[in-house]
């Protein structure tokens, strides 16, 4: 007999909002971590803009409080101008990921998901209906079953070692120092300062009186490691670089990592998935990582729910690997790509002269910032000829209801079931009996450029499988597709 539905590994925002959404979902599912406490620290400074909009459609946005928006978009350091784009795709900066964390946990703690924390997940075994999880705690070693494990346990995860996931990937070949500090003021360099001989400063303020100042320094290790690390090292090899002292300074956490990168063969094995940096770790770079594990968590706690409920499709969480993979390959690549230009010497100024040339154009500045915000992200959802199947529906987006309200597209899918916007009754006749996981809303909304719609299919996620005109599926093909069919 199954203790729980799900058991997420890793607490941290992936773990957090993939538990989120699988409760929203209907599942039962809880968190295990091996930590006893919140790190309290912040690696990534903020997400992407679609990452925001994730965080948004389920209410989390509001709990964070006050944050920044970034309004100059960058590749690899070359800036582009947000601001001749047609949609917004600035992301949200200098936020730390313990607020975050915040956040989620208590929107958990809302939804009644446990985190357990001090549990160490040290074993997996499948049964024939679900896993079984073996753990160490402080009160001693113990199992809990379930019907799916996903880890969200890092870049080291033990979930993937276990299930015997390999993840190839490409060997760090430049290392960097990162410290949280008081008592010292240094002078900002948000998206850092290049360096002679191809180093960089960086120095984002994170709070009043509160600093994140990172290191990238071709005379560092490749691979070096935290564990071992001191604020002296970090100070000095500050200092070199800038002239400026540190070490006065209070440091709070210190973090020391390459730029290694790798990718998992499979994001699902059985009853075994992956999510984030156990899927895929990318190079650290304006918290792409992040940003990427929460569009994840967006994409799979859906399916899986669906799927411990029993009315999932076949081959509905096989699309999870199918859909997400790729992104993270996409990824890792443009990450990879990034970084040459980023922390290149003066040998790659000539490639940033005509890349700023480049982005100073409106169709060029698109396809990067897609990039950048994930707003670029396209799924195969089906043959047609609208613009937006297969993107996300942007949740800012107002519908004209049918008794003259209006409402955000957002805010509709606060539920986390999917919705169907339409002015068809026949088209909101072939939902009937989904009302478990699809909202239909009588109402329609247009944008100036783009071909009015009857109707649309928007998935949980938020992302745009059916449109009226301009697919060429049926409706009642594509319902049946992403929602089954009716438990009378």
């Amino acid at each position: 007999m199954r203790n729980i539905d799900v058991i997420v590994v890793g607490a941290g925002p992936v773990g957090l909002m993939l538990a989120g959404e699988l409760r929203l979902g209907g599942a039962d599912v809880a968190v295990y971590d091996a930590e006893p406490a919140p790190s309290g620290e912040s690696r990534a400074l903020g997400f992407n803009r679609r990452a925001a909009e994730s965080l948004g459609q389920r209410g989390v946005l509001d709990r964070i409080g006050s944050f920044r928006w970034g309004p100059m978009g960058h590749f690899g350091g070359v800036r582009f101008d947000l601001g001749m784009l047609d949609e917004d795709h600035s992301g949200v900066l200098g936020l730390s990921q313990a607020r975050t964390e915040e956040a989620l946990a208590g929107w958990l703690a809302d939804l009644g998901v446990p985190v357990v924390r001090g549990r160490e997940v040290t074993g997996l075994r499948e049964t024939g209906d679900g896993v079984v999880v073996s753990y160490d705690s402080p009160e001693g070693p113990g199992e809990a079953s379930a019907a799916y494990v996903v880890g969200c346990d890092g870049v080291d995860s033990t979930v993937r070692r276990l299930a015997g996931i390999a993840a190839p990937g490409w060997a760090s070949t430049r290392g960097m120092y990162t410290a949280e500090i008081t008592g010292a003021a240094p002078r900002p360099r948000p998206i850092g300062e290049r360096l002679p001989g191809g180093s960089m400063v960086v120095c984002t303020p994170v709070g009043e009186g509160r600093f994140r100042v990172v290191v990238h320094d071709l005379a560092l290790p490749a691979n070096p490691d935290t564990e071992t690390l001191t604020f002296t090292q970090v100070a000095d090899a500050w200092q070199r670089l800038t002239g400026e002292s540190l070490h006065d300074a209070e440091p709070q956490w210190l973090w020391a990592t390459g730029n290694s990168a790798a990718l998992a063969e499979e994001f699902r094995r059985g009853r075994v998935l992956l999510a984030g940096d156990a899927a895929h770790e990318i190079p650290p770079l304006a918290a792409w990582g992040l940003s990427a594990g929460l569009q994840d968590a967006a994409n799979l706690g859906w399916k899986l729910a669906a799927t411990v409920r029993g009315w999932a499709p076949e081959g509905l969480l096989d699309t999870y690997d199918a859909e997400r993979r790729p992104v993270g390959r996409e990824l890792i690549r443009n990450a990879r790509a990034a970084g040459k230009i980023y922390l290149s010497g003066e040998e790659m100024d000539p490639v940033r002269e005509v890349m700023g040339e480049l982005l100073a154009q409106k169709d060029a500045a698109e396809r990067a910032a897609g990039i950048v915000s994930g707003l670029g992200v396209r799924y195969e959802l089906g043959k047609g000829e609208h613009p937006l199947l297969g993107l996300r529906m942007p949740p800012g987006r107002e519908l004209a209801l049918a008794d003259g309200a209006t409402a955000r597209v957002g805010d509709l899918l606060r539920t986390g079931h999917g919705l169907l916007i339409t002015t068809d009754p026949a088209h909101a006749r072939l939902a009937e009996g989904l009302d478990d996981r699809l909202d239909v809303v009588t109402g329609a909304w247009s944008q100036e450029g783009e071909p009015a719609l009857d109707t649309v299919l928007v998935r949980p996620d938020g992302y745009v499988a059916w449109t009226s005109p301009g697919t060429v599926d049926t409706l009642a093909d594509t319902l049946t597709r992403w929602f089954g069919t009716a438990q009378r």
